[in-house]
């Protein structure tokens, strides 16, 4: 293996698998911390946690015993991947976890690239923008479990972390790998270990990547590993082994606990041509609506029914004040986990899961050891392969296409 990449949630995870896949580099996702050797093909290895939104210090531990599995397999350089709306608290985790994988290997000179043009979002002046409007103008702001309510991630990280933050600006990433190269050892000299890097579109990526060959750690979402298999590339250590894919016919079905602006137009979209179950957080939380009622409903509907809880902002804080934030979101969690064990049981082979914590939970209840990566259905989604006769679509709540879920359903089955 080559490199090695810990993923903070499986939407993410997949996300990345995806773009070192579409770059001819023999990927495999893998459901938390193998207990077993990666298989000899494998070049590049992603290990997907659920340590987003957990306490910062869990996150570390676990974080860091993915890493000394990666290191077992023989990677050259590693990779920390996280949201590209870059999802955390003024706590963490992802500078505590990023500095905690940069003590242990000795890293300096980290970049921490959450950008990912391609679905909109870009860094410049070191302030993240999704589309044309700031992180905290963008409907992150209200995330019920991280909300984003600054713009500007060398603040955002500086309150995560012990040690300055650094700046990569746009007009050096523009100047190429090698004004890169300087710019980054000129703010390790200055005490700088972690460098926020502006990019505002993939050409910017893709020289951050090749500046970054040779360094131990890198950080980011999907979007800094596009530069990165050129880099093993030009010294002869891949394979260029072509991916074989079919596809998977059988019942589908979705699931969508994302309260995102994306995932609530895909669902309403969705659910007026389509069999729809809405689970609300009264019904759940007093037992009305139970995973059994749920999976018992979809299994008896044609087409691709779905089942979701995706509420306006306003009526999810209400529920966070009466019942606990906390206790509701595990709630959710349990419930579309246990869904999805009864759908599978019940005959699924296609399920769709949209929502970063959603996914996390569906996967840790159907889980499967490894995931194989498939055609890719909207940009930063592809289709993965859980188990011979079942096929999964992880997709983060700001992800994907209007038509997505039906889009998926079809690409799933035909495999083109």
């Amino acid at each position: 293996m080559l490199l090695g990449c810990i993923g903070d949630d499986f939407t993410g995870s997949s996300d990345l698998a995806n773009t070192l896949a579409k770059a001819n580099m023999s990927t495999v996702q893998y459901v938390g911390v193998p207990n077993r050797s990666a298989a000899p093909h494998v070049e590049a290895g992603v290990v997907a946690l659920k340590s987003r939104s957990i306490p910062p210090a869990e996150a570390v531990a676990q974080s860091l015993a993915a890493l000394d599995w990666l290191r077992a397999q023989g990677c050259r350089q590693f990779l920390f991947k996280y949201c590209s709306t870059f999802d955390s608290t003024p706590e963490g985790n992802i500078g505590p976890v990023a500095e905690a994988l940069a003590e242990a290997l000795g890293a300096r000179e980290v970049l921490v690239c959450p950008a990912f043009p391609t679905a909109g979002r870009t860094i410049y002046q070191g302030h993240l923008f999704v589309h044309d409007k700031l992180l905290n103008e963008s409907g992150m702001e209200h995330h019920p479990l991280t909300p984003m309510t600054d713009p500007d991630l060398r603040r955002w990280l500086g309150l995560q972390t012990t040690g300055p933050v650094g700046h990569v600006p746009a007009r050096v990433v523009r100047a190429g790998p090698d004004a890169i190269r300087a710019r980054m050892r000129s703010e390790d000299a200055a005490g700088r270990r972690l460098l926020v890097a502006d990019a505002v579109d993939d050409a910017d990526l893709v020289a951050l990547g090749r500046a970054a060959d040779g360094l131990a750690l890198v950080t980011g979402g999907s979007g800094i590993a596009m530069g990165l298999p050129e880099n093993f590339r030009l010294q002869g250590l891949l394979s260029a082994a072509s991916r074989d894919w079919a596809g998977q016919g059988g019942a589908a079905a979705a699931l969508s606990g994302s309260c995102s602006t994306p995932t609530r137009g895909q669902v309403n979209r969705h659910r007026q041509s389509n069999p729809a179950f809405e689970v609300t957080a009264e019904a759940l939380m007093s037992g009305e609506t139970s995973p059994e009622q749920a999976a018992g409903w979809a299994l008896s509907q044609a087409g691709l029914p779905l089942i979701y809880s995706s509420a306006e902002p306003e009526v999810v804080q209400l529920a966070q004040e009466r019942y606990g934030k906390d206790e509701i979101a595990a709630a959710f969690e349990n419930f579309f986990a246990e869904t999805a064990r009864l759908l599978v049981a019940g005959g699924v082979t296609r399920l769709i899961a949209a929502g970063g914590e959603t996914s996390g939970a569906v996967v840790e209840a159907l889980a499967p050891h490894e995931l194989a990566i498939g055609p890719e259905i909207d940009p930063g989604v592809p289709v993965l392969r859980a188990a011979p006769d079942l096929v999964l679509a992880l997709k983060s709540g700001n992800f994907g296409a209007e038509d997505f879920f039906s889009k998926a359903a079809r690409l799933m089955e035909h495999g083109a």
